[in-house]
């Protein structure tokens, strides 16, 4: 039912008759909440009233939907005041993802799920811009000890006491899972504006932000199928896409086959048309189709059957291509280290190899599975 509410285009028909066979709402529902597609599912069964069932379902999802939406006005509305402080002190920043990624892939700034806003600036207005968010109600989960000594951790979060608004500041140096550094100057200098609730908002080139989007699902293995769903609107909804952009702005970074495993996930799980410029070079990756059916595999459970620390340590080498560029691409990620590194031994200080050596150790018994 979910797949068939996220394809492109959609299918009435098949819509209906998935839904005429559900017998367990709640585990419906569960399901699409896990995956973020509630909005998703609410949008197409609204366009398929054929079935007694539907107006339960309809009711119910709407319901749903209605709390993530006030959920978002929330979240917009402390995203104009966030970036209007940036301003005035001449951070510049673009928004990535979140409302950008849903009103550019769905024409509508509710039309997708997302728990918090991420920005991204140049590290060096890191302290600055964190010292601007705390002043304005948030606390920070980075240490600014840590910040000023220099620490980089998987992204600089905050979150606003007695809310649920939380922001995540990502600069060229958070950003690990790029397999090559972002070229943020490059990132910054080809940004565009997206009028959000009439506001003008920065945002990525489409073409830059569709990479960045196919690297971050492969960072997470793909295990969420709003993170599928999102490629597919930006192919179907944007035909002027640049390929030729895409395609080099994914080979700068070296994530040309991340590229294509997204196309690929969208074209046989949600029926995308690949573009006609890319479909040689994915029908030509031989890699890049088996690493969508292990996708396939593990997708149904939305991350509560995540693939095991061997598994996931071949997918990321896969991920990059050649043998040496995989086993460079793994290196780096293993013994990158984050703030659950720093914290590992304690709240006293360790030395840099102490925590580069205890990162590894810390992966393997975080994705430690038994047999069951």
């Amino acid at each position: 039912m979910l797949l068939e509410a996220c394809s492109l285009p959609h299918d009435p028909r098949k819509i209906a008759a998935r839904a005429a066979q559900i017998r367990d709402t709640d585990s419906l529902f569960r399901l699409a909440e896990e995956h973020g597609v509630i909005a998703h599912l609410a949008r197409a069964l609204g366009e398929s009233a054929n079935s007694p069932v539907l107006p339960t379902l309809i009711e119910e999802l709407r319901a749903r939907h209605r709390g993530q939406l006030l959920f978002t006005l929330a979240m917009t509305a402390e995203l104009f005041r966030i970036l209007a402080l940036f301003k005035s002190e001449g951070i510049q920043t673009v928004v990535v993802k979140g409302p950008v990624l849903s009103l550019r892939a769905y024409g509508d700034p509710a039309a997708r799920q997302y728990v918090d806003l991420d920005l991204l600036l140049r590290h060096s207005d890191i302290q600055r811009a964190t010292e601007i968010v705390v002043a304005a109600g948030y606390e920070s989960k980075v240490p600014i000890d840590a910040i000023r000594a220099g620490k980089v951790p998987g992204e600089y979060l905050f979150r606003r006491p007695g809310t649920k608004v939380i922001f995540e500041l990502h600069t060229e140096r958070t950003f690990r899972y790029f397999p090559r550094p972002l070229p943020l100057e490059k990132f910054l200098a080809g940004q565009t504006a997206l009028s959000l609730d009439g506001h003008p908002v920065p945002a990525l080139s489409a073409e830059d932000e569709f990479v960045l989007i196919s690297i971050h699902g492969g960072k997470h293995f793909w295990e969420r199928l709003m993170w599928i769903s999102d490629i597919a609107a930006m192919v179907h909804n944007h035909p002027e896409l640049d390929w030729t952009r895409i395609r080099h702005c994914a080979a700068d970074v070296g994530a040309e086959r991340m590229v294509r495993v997204a196309l690929l996930l969208a074209a046989r799980l949600l029926r995308t048309q690949i573009p006609p410029s890319m479909a040689a070079e994915i029908q030509n990756d031989l890699a890049s189709t088996r690493l969508v059916s292990q996708i396939e595999a593990w997708l149904p459970y939305s991350g509560y059957a995540a693939p095991p620390l061997v598994q996931r340590a071949l997918f990321r080498f896969r991920m990059r291509g050649s043998f040496l560029a995989g086993a460079g691409y793994l290196s780096r990620l293993s013994f990158s280290t984050t703030e659950e590194d720093w914290t590992a031994g304690g709240p006293g200080t360790q030395s840099r190899i102490v925590e580069i050596l205890r990162r590894p150790l810390r992966l393997a018994r975080k994705y430690r599975r038994s047999s069951q």
